[in-house]
């Protein structure tokens, strides 16, 4: 693992003794690292940057994110060529792919607020007349402390479920807006789920170019951020995805693609959030174990608690860090799921996990772009205590 002092050096030292490259030049102990929150403001030209390695075009898909972000995409770089050749194995340059098919493109409806006006009214008129706005208030500024701690290396979190149609992508995608919009420094969202994965829809992007198997061919240790976000999806609040396929049926994620890629990326995001396959998969579980901090999502029913339960009794087998940095997440995909939350909450801790609910939403059952604005009160402020939860065990394992 990584140190405190120098903790740079030993990711390049990884990356170098999987891909078997030669001792870079390396950056001096004590020099600030874009992790930290050093490096190149958002959409800003590659001023300076070395010859032979021009700016590729990182396309600015934006959607209308959280409050105070303008609902129009950021400035995207100015195209230009390719990056320069890294090595004599690059993979050509991709052809870029829409996320939705053009034909499909308009079916989507207006989205939805995740909360009906009747409700949100009654809130309003709640919080004028009792005295919960300053407590709520006060819970508020004391989660955005939390998430806002600097860190000395590259937080991973890892969120997977152990089937399909838990909320897992909207967990994930849920994370990353949240910690893109508190933190300073960057923030990664990769899509370690390359069939048909549907982060990138959920992140509201358009276009997609580079993978994380085109990525494995490229990246080396002396690439700067400019490089690297080249070749990465721009979102909003400083925030960058990378793609696992491009929406192809049957695509594959290498493992040892996959594991370089993640071990130089995580030297220039504060935070990189992985939306995972299901498990047992194999790059699941490589992903798992890397991370600092796992979220395991479920759905909020007898039948996703119950297995759920089983899955979290064989993690109690395992080193105890791995089940005390696990977060059990129960996503309610209907207005009543006829469980009771709170008991199987009790049931679940009992193991050691941590357990949060996501409320119902019908913004986010609709399943299209997430936009933080139109979720309801109660999805905003679950999100964000689980977002914080998670960063606080990721601190803790070092």
């Amino acid at each position: 693992m990584p140190n405190g002092d120098n903790w740079q050096s030993d990711v390049l030292r990884d990356l170098r003794g999987a891909s078997g490259q030669p001792e870079p030049h390396s950056q001096p102990q004590g020099t600030p690292t874009p992790a930290a929150g050093a490096g190149h403001p958002q959409g800003a030209p590659a001023q300076g940057q070395a010859p032979g390695h021009p700016r590729q075009p990182g396309p600015a898909q934006a959607y209308a994110g959280h409050q105070g972000v303008p609902a129009q995409p950021q400035q995207a770089y100015a195209p230009q060529q390719a990056p320069a050749q890294h090595s004599a194995a690059r993979p050509r340059t991709p052809d870029s792919r829409p996320v939705v098919d053009k034909q499909l493109a308009g079916a989507g409806l207006k989205p939805r607020h995740g909360e009906a006006l009747t409700a949100r009214a009654l809130r309003a008129v709640r919080r004028t007349v009792s005295s919960s706005a300053a407590r709520e208030v006060a819970g508020a500024t004391a989660t955005a402390e939390v998430l806002q701690q600097a860190v000395t290396t590259g937080r991973q979190i890892a969120v997977t479920s152990i089937r399909g149609g838990a909320g897992k992508t909207t967990v994930a995608a849920l994370l990353g807006t949240t910690y893109a919009h508190y933190r300073h420094d960057p923030t990664l969202l990769v899509e370690a789920d390359p069939a048909l994965g549907s982060l990138p829809l959920r992140l509201g992007a358009e276009t997609l170019r580079w993978t994380t198997g085109d990525l494995a061919g490229i990246v080396e240790p002396q690439m700067s951020l400019l490089d690297v976000t080249g070749y990465l999806v721009q979102l909003p609040d400083n925030a960058w995805l990378l793609p696992g396929s491009q929406g192809q049926i049957g695509a594959m994620l290498d493992t040892r693609a996959y594991e370089k890629v993640m071990v130089l990326l995580r030297r220039y995001f504060g935070v990189t959030v992985v939306d995972c396959e299901t498990l047992p998969a194999e790059v699941a579980r490589v992903a798992l174990s890397a991370a600092q901090a796992r979220v395991l999502t479920a759905p909020a029913t007898l039948e996703g608690v119950s297995s759920t339960y089983a899955v979290l009794e064989w993690m109690r087998g395992l080193p105890r860090h791995v089940i005390e940095g696990t977060v059990v997440t129960l996503t309610e995909m209907v207005p009543h799921t006829g469980l009771d939350a709170a008991k199987a909450a009790e049931t679940l801790k009992a193991t050691g996990a941590r357990v949060h609910l996501l409320p119902y939403d019908r913004h986010l059952a609709a399943g299209g772009p997430i936009r933080t604005e139109l979720l309801a009160h109660a999805t905003r402020r679950a999100a964000t205590r689980l977002a914080a939860e998670v960063f606080q065990l990721s601190q803790n394992r070092r």
